[in-house]
């Protein structure tokens, strides 16, 4: 049906609509403060949280990347929607009927975009193998899930499905439902066959659909029943528009919850093993689709577990105890420092994945599984130390030698003090080897751009007027921390300019930040081993002896003037930046967009104008 959503009702769906509801399927949301709400940017990538939602004003902004809006404007930018499929979609969930003028101006209705065609045909195939899996023809499948522990309840519960022994049937089923040819191709659900005629992707296969986290079905993953069948065990919907298995995690849609809820995701390697954890009491369980976990997995999970440097989540791995298990493991270690949160390892001591322990133990014997978890670096560490004779003198180095580049990787200086002393106990070498051979792995690192945490080697810009106030907080917080304490603490790394000095400020929260510090080496020291880069530690030692800029003993107020400053220089730069795209906004054809961003100028100068007034007779 052509023509215009009606103005009223588009107005309509913006006033029934909660932006946190909305935002929350994607991004858990914790309070910020003043009735607003704090998160991961799920635009951009980020350790520390800078995406603000304002509920009493349904709008969001993100300090770090600059995206804002209002709902419509948040699923248009988060699931790749039009203006017109985005508003549709709200009104869907707000219970409301849009009314359409004839074709005008834009925002014109034209037929239904292709992301709304895809998600709705696998909406109908979704409904169509589910019930093929009632069917005479479906019992292999209905045995297999049987078999496994997983009752009708369960297969309804997961949406399973079958692809009967036909060639076209779903094609045509979704044909006769005015899908086109083209549309079934690009969604994946079928394929041109060697004739040129479109016949099912899927055939014979016990089928899973995948959904995304707002439940909606964007693929499906199959498994094979019959030994004459060609392909692989499993096979999944190919990349899509709407299909990216690098970035779903199956299961995360009925998970997301209490993964925000609990602070913990654990990650499982099959369809079977997500129901069998779900069902046995370990509801934060997903899978990845056909690919190993990787960084966007890791994103995907970082905003739901609110994973920055103050709320820190589990991340727990579970894999086989056989040898590809142990290699999963070994290569999940390479992501692992990607969270900011604690990563573990749970191992079943018979080899069994969650399914077949639950099947074979209990429900009981799977919580017990996750509950049993242990560090991912000690469990690499043990498996690296494992595969040499610590009874000769070349095992002992050889494996010191293979462990250490292990530990540098890691981002707490004070863990990787520890780890270094665990290492010269296990293999019984003298703890001063050991850090001597450990310095020389941090040399090569960050001489060999080998560790992307590590900042560049930038030396202070000593007449930046930033560079020089935030010398100064570095200084109060080295020096005098229980006098910086708190405030010092509350200025977040993000307001610092000069790469070596957010490298330093983030060694200072690293080392449990200035509130509960004591001044002397010992803090220092532990600023130092929290720090991740050779030249922010070289400016540490340097800060740390460098007289203060004031001509009298510190106090409160004059710390207060310091951070100020700081801030002061970064609140202002967002203004020139906010300012600078208002000008490039036309406020008549861009009315909301223009109205929004005069939303988020108006209280950034007004924070603007209490930092100078905090900052008068500063330096």
């Amino acid at each position: 049906m052509a023509g215009r959503i009606r103005d009223e009702d588009i107005a309509l769906v913006r006033e029934r609509t909660s932006i946190a509801e909305v935002i929350s399927d994607r991004v858990t949301l914790r309070s910020a403060g003043g009735g607003n709400l704090k998160g991961l940017c799920p635009f951009h990538d980020e350790k520390t949280p800078s995406f603000t939602v304002a509920p009493a004003r349904n709008v969001y902004f993100c300090h770090g990347c600059g995206a804002g809006g209002d709902a419509i404007k948040f699923l248009m930018d988060a699931e790749h929607l039009t203006f017109v499929e985005s508003v549709e979609r709200l009104a869907d969930r707000a219970g409301i009927q849009l009314r359409y003028d004839e074709a005008g101006p834009s925002p014109a209705r034209q037929q239904p975009g292709q992301r709304q065609r895809l998600v709705a045909a696998h909406a109908a195939a979704l409904e169509f193998y589910a019930g093929q899996l009632g069917t005479p023809g479906a019992r292999p499948a209905r045995e297999f899930l049987a078999e496994r522990g997983f009752d009708r309840a369960a297969a309804e519960r997961y949406g399973c499905g079958f692809a009967p022994d036909a060639w076209d049937h779903l094609t045509k089923h979704l044909r006769q439902k005015g899908f086109t040819g083209p549309e079934l191709v690009t969604a994946g659900l079928s394929r041109e066959s060697r004739s040129g005629s479109l016949i099912d992707r899927f055939r014979r296969r016990l089928l899973w659909p995948i959904r995304e986290l707002t439940g909606d079905v964007i693929g499906f993953g199959a498994r094979k029943l019959f030994d004459t069948d060609d392909g692989p065990k499993y096979l999944n919907t190919p990349e899509t528009p709407i299909y990216k298995k690098s970035h779903v995690l199956y299961g995360v849609d009925q998970a997301k919850r209490e993964i925000a809820k609990q602070g913990r995701a654990v990650i499982v390697e099959g369809y079977t093993d997500v129901m069998a954890c779900h069902l046995a009491g370990v509801p934060t369980a997903v899978a990845t689709c056909g690919t190993a976990f990787g960084v966007d997995h890791i994103g995907v999970l970082r905003r739901l577990l609110m994973d920055d440097d103050a709320l820190n989540g589990e991340i727990i791995f579970t894999f086989d105890g056989d040898a590809a298990g142990q290699k999963a493991a070994l290569r999940a270690f390479d992501e692992d420092q990607r969270f900011v949160g604690r990563t573990f390892i749970a191992v079943s001591p018979d080899n069994m994945d969650p399914c077949d322990l639950r099947l074979a133990k209990g429900d009981l014997a799977v919580r017990d599984l996750v509950a049993r978890r242990e560090p991912l670096v000690d469990f690499t560490l043990r498996r690296i130390l494992a595969r040499h004779d610590l009874n000769f003198v070349d095992g002992r180095v050889e494996a010191m030698r293979q462990a250490l580049p292990l530990v540098a990787k890691l981002k707490d200086g004070v863990k990787r003090y520890e780890y270094v002393t665990k290492i010269a106990q296990d293999t019984g070498l003298e703890i001063e080897v050991v850090r001597v051979e450990m310095q020389k792995v941090e040399l090569a690192m960050v001489g060999g751009g080998a560790a992307p945490a590590r900042a560049k080697r930038t030396e202070p810009v000593l007449d930046s007027p930033q560079s020089l106030v935030e010398r100064e907080a570095l200084k109060l917080a080295l020096q005098v921390p229980v006098l910086a304490g708190p405030m010092f603490d509350a200025v977040g790394a993000d307001a610092y300019r000069h790469p070596v000095h957010v490298v330093v400020r983030a060694a200072v929260a690293g080392a449990g930040g200035a509130t509960g510090a004591v001044s002397g080496a010992v803090w220092i020291e532990r600023v130092r081993d929290a720090c991740t880069d050779l030249v922010g530690r070289a400016l540490v030692g340097e800060l740390a002896v460098e007289p203060l800029r004031i001509d009298r003993e510190p106090d409160p107020g004059y710390v207060s003037v310091t951070l100020a400053q700081i801030q002061l220089g970064s609140v202002t730069a967002r203004i020139r930046e906010l300012k600078s795209r208002i000008q490039r906004i036309n406020p008549v054809a861009q009315k909301d967009e223009y109205l929004a961003m005069v939303g988020y100028l108006v209280p950034l100068e007004q924070h603007a104008r209490a930092l100078r007034e905090q900052a008068v007779g500063g330096l």
